[in-house]
């Protein structure tokens, strides 16, 4: 089954980690989707990819585009993996995908601040254990590091 890891937000946003994340991935070789909940946000990831850093950038696109399916990284808002990615990131509640058992990891990013977007990942939880899914979940501590909590 999938390992389905729960990254609890709180000493950093998720502009900050979730770079850093991709980065892992890429690195691992595994093509990599990230799907958002809303339009306002996949465009700011989009442009905040292009930008996090001064010395770097993530190579991506979005599924709209005619070029998705070569693209190391791709944006969504569906649940569908246009280039057969082995990761995906759910961002601001995103459904986990009707095929969650075809990635090697799914990472469910949640703001540890907001209680609608905990409750969220409450619910996310119980469906991935209900799925069978491998899970853990993941927390900062105060210099933001993580730390396995369960």
């Amino acid at each position: 089954m999938t390992e389905i890891l729960f990254y609890h937000l709180q000493q950093q946003p998720l502009e900050k980690v979730l770079p850093n994340l991709v980065e892992r991935s890429l690195e691992r070789q595994w093509r990599a989707a990230i799907q958002a909940a809303s339009e306002e946000r996949l465009q700011a990831l989009d442009d905040q990819l292009w930008t996090y850093s001064d010395d770097s950038f993530l190579p991506h696109g979005t599924d709209r585009e005619a070029d998705a399916a070569s693209q190391p990284v791709v944006l969504t808002l569906k649940d569908t993996n246009p280039n057969a990615a082995s990761i995906r990131f759910l961002v601001e509640g995103a459904d986990l995908p009707s095929d969650a058992a075809s990635y090697a990891r799914i990472c469910v990013l949640f703001d540890g601040t907001d209680q609608d977007a905990l409750l969220r990942a409450r619910e996310q939880w119980k469906e991935a254990k209900a799925g069978g899914h491998t899970i853990a979940y993941w927390q900062q501590d105060e210099d933001g590091r993580w730390q396995k909590k369960a």
